[in-house]
C-alpha cells in the first residue's frame, strides 16, 4: 500500500484528482490496520492523513464510525477494487485503456494471420511461436481427374455447403458430383435436356436446386436430390440468358441477357416474370450476381461497365473499366467482387463503394475466351483463376502476390471453384474435357487427407 501511495504522488494529477486518489490509497491503509486490530494506528492515519484531505466529509465520517462500530467495519484487502477505482480517477492521457492488453494480443494474432501469404489452416494462432503456413497448405496436387463429359467443360461450381460440385459442358449436359468423405468426387446425376451447350450453372442458397443456362436457349431448374427437371423457363420471345443468380430465399432469381431486347429478368420458380429491365441504359448483360443478403445486384454491361443496383434504396452506382470484362465472381460474404478483363488482369472491388481503385492481380493469360476466377481458401484469403495457357493461378488476396501456378490440364482452363467449407479442395474445368480436383498436400485437419 505504501508503494501505491508513492505512485499516486508521482502521477502529476490536478489537486482535486490527487486528493481523491490519495483518499482511496489511505482508506485502504486505514482498513488494513483496522482489520488487523490496530485501532490506534488506524485512528492515527484517519486524523493526521485522511482528515486534512479536501474530500467529502461524509466519507471521512464513515471511516470514523467504522472504528467505534464493529458492525460497520469495512472489508479489508480490496486491492483489485482499489485499482479499478484508482483507474477511474486518472485522465485518459496517463491510464491504460480498458482491455488494452487483450486488444494488443488480438492485433498480434491478426498480424501473424495477414502476414502469412499461405494461411489456409483452420484453428487458432498461438503467440508462443511464430506462425507460418507453407505452400503445401493450399490445393496444389491433383487428387482426381473427372472425365465423364464428352466435350469441353466450361463451368464448375461447388454448392454452398461444399457437399456437391456442378459442372457444365459443350456436350449440352450438366453433371452433379458428390463429395465423398475421403475427398474424392463421385457422379450423382447427369442432367440432360438442353439442346445446346450449357455455359453456366447456379446453386440455390439452400442447395436443393440447380439452374442451368444453355447458350442461346433456355434456363432449366433441376432438383438436386432426384436429378429431375422441375421447370423449363421458355416462352415466345424468351431472352438469351448468359448468367443467373439466386435471391437468398431460394424462391426467386435474376437472369442476365445479351439478346437484342437487352434486359435483366426476375423470375419465380413457377416461371413467372416478376420484373424486367429493358432499354438503352441496359445494354448487353454478360454476367450478373445478387449479393447474399439480397440487397444488391451487380451486373456487367456494355463490356466495360459494372452496375451495382441497390434494391432497397433503388439507387445505382457505375464502375467503368478501361478494358472489356469477361466474367464476374462475388465473395462468399458479399463484400467484394472480382472481374476478369481482356488485358489479362483481375480487378477486386468492394461492393460498398469505398474504394477508388481496385486491387489488381496479374500473371495469367486471358485475351479472347471467357475465363472465370473465384475467391477461396480460409476466410476467402485467395484469388484463383483459370488461364488460356492451360494453367491455374493463385494469388494472395491481400498482397496481390502470385503464390502458386498449377499445371496439369492440357488446354485452356475455363473456370475454377474453391470449396467453401473445405479450404483444401479446388476444382478446375478445361477444354481438355476434364475436371481436376486439387487437394492441399499438407494434412492439417482431422478427416482431411492429403
Amino acid at each position: 500500500m505504501g508503494r501505491l501511495r508513492r505512485t499516486v504522488g508521482s502521477m502529476g494529477l490536478p489537486p482535486p484528482a490527487l486528493a481523491a486518489a490519495s483518499f482511496v490509497a489511505l482508506r485502504e491503509l486505514f482498513m488494513e490496520r483496522l482489520g488487523s486490530g490496530d485501532n490506534r494506528s488506524a485512528l492515527e492515519v484517519l486524523r493526521r492523513r485522511i482528515a486534512p484531505l479536501e474530500v467529502e466529509r461524509s466519507r471521512v465520517r464513515e471511516l470514523a464510525l467504522a472504528v467505534v462500530d464493529r458492525g460497520r467495519r469495512l472489508e479489508g484487502d480490496r486491492r483489485l477494487e482499489v485499482l479499478a477505482e484508482m483507474e477511474g480517477l486518472l485522465s485518459p492521457e496517463i491510464r491504460v485503456p480498458e482491455r488494452r492488453l487483450e486488444r494488443l494480443v488480438e492485433a498480434a494474432v491478426e498480424f501473424q494471420r495477414v502476414s502469412c501469404v499461405y494461411h489456409n489452416v483452420p484453428g487458432s494462432i498461438s503467440l508462443y511461436a511464430d506462425h507460418c503456413c507453407g505452400p503445401d497448405s493450399i490445393p496444389c496436387e491433383t487428387k482426381q481427374i473427372l472425365n465423364k463429359h464428352e466435350n469441353e467443360v466450361w463451368f464448375v461450381q461447388f454448392s454452398n455447403n461444399g457437399a456437391y460440385l456442378a459442372s457444365s459442358s459443350r456436350d449440352c449436359t450438366a453433371i452433379i458430383w458428390m463429395l465423398e468423405d475421403n475427398g474424392t468426387m463421385s457422379m450423382k446425376h447427369t442432367l440432360r435436356g438442353h439442346r445446346k451447350p450449357v455455359s453456366f450453372v447456379a446453386w440455390s442458397p439452400d442447395d436443393t436446386m440447380l439452374l442451368t443456362c444453355g447458350i442461346g436457349e433456355v434456363v432449366k431448374l433441376w432438383d438436386v436430390e432426384t436429378g429431375m427437371c422441375k421447370h423449363t423457363f421458355c416462352e415466345a420471345g424468351s431472352p438469351i440468358v448468359t448468367s443467373c443468380s439466386w435471391f437468398p430465399d431460394s424462391q426467386k432469381f435474376m437472369c442476365g441477357s445479351c439478346d437484342p431486347e437487352n434486359c435483366i429478368y426476375k423470375w419465380d420458380l413457377q416461371g413467372n416474370k416478376l420484373e424486367a429491365w429493358r432499354g438503352d441504359r441496359m445494354p448487353k448483360v454478360s454476367d450478373l450476381s445478387v449479393t447474399p443478403d439480397g440487397n444488391c445486384l451487380i451486373s456487367i454491361c456494355s463490356d466495360t461497365e459494372i452496375r451495382i443496383f441497390n434494391f432497397k434504396t433503388r439507387t445505382e452506382r457505375v464502375i467503368s473499366e478501361e478494358h472489356p470484362i469477361r466474367s464476374l465472381a462475388l465473395s462468399g460474404d458479399g463484400q467484394f467482387f472480382i472481374v476478369n478483363l481482356t488485358n489479362q488482369e483481375i480487378h477486386l472491388w468492394d461492393v460498398s463503394g469505398n474504394w477508388k481503385e481496385p486491387s489488381r492481380y496479374k500473371g495469367h493469360m486471358q485475351e479472347k475466351y471467357v475465363i472465370r476466377s473465384c475467391f477461396g481458401g480460409l476466410d476467402c484469403m485467395f484469388i484463383a483463376s483459370g488461364s488460356e495457357n492451360s494453367q491455374i493461378y493463385i494469388w494472395s488476396r491481400q498482397s496481390c502476390e502470385l503464390i502458386k501456378v498449377l499445371s496439369g490440364h492440357t488446354m485452356t482452363v475455363n473456370c475454377v471453384s474453391w470449396n467453401p467449407l473445405r479450404p483444401d479442395i479446388l476444382a478446375s474445368a478445361s477444354d481438355d474435357r476434364t475436371i481436376r480436383i486439387w487437394h492441399a498436400s499438407r494434412r492439417y485437419s482431422k478427416g482431411i487427407d492429403a
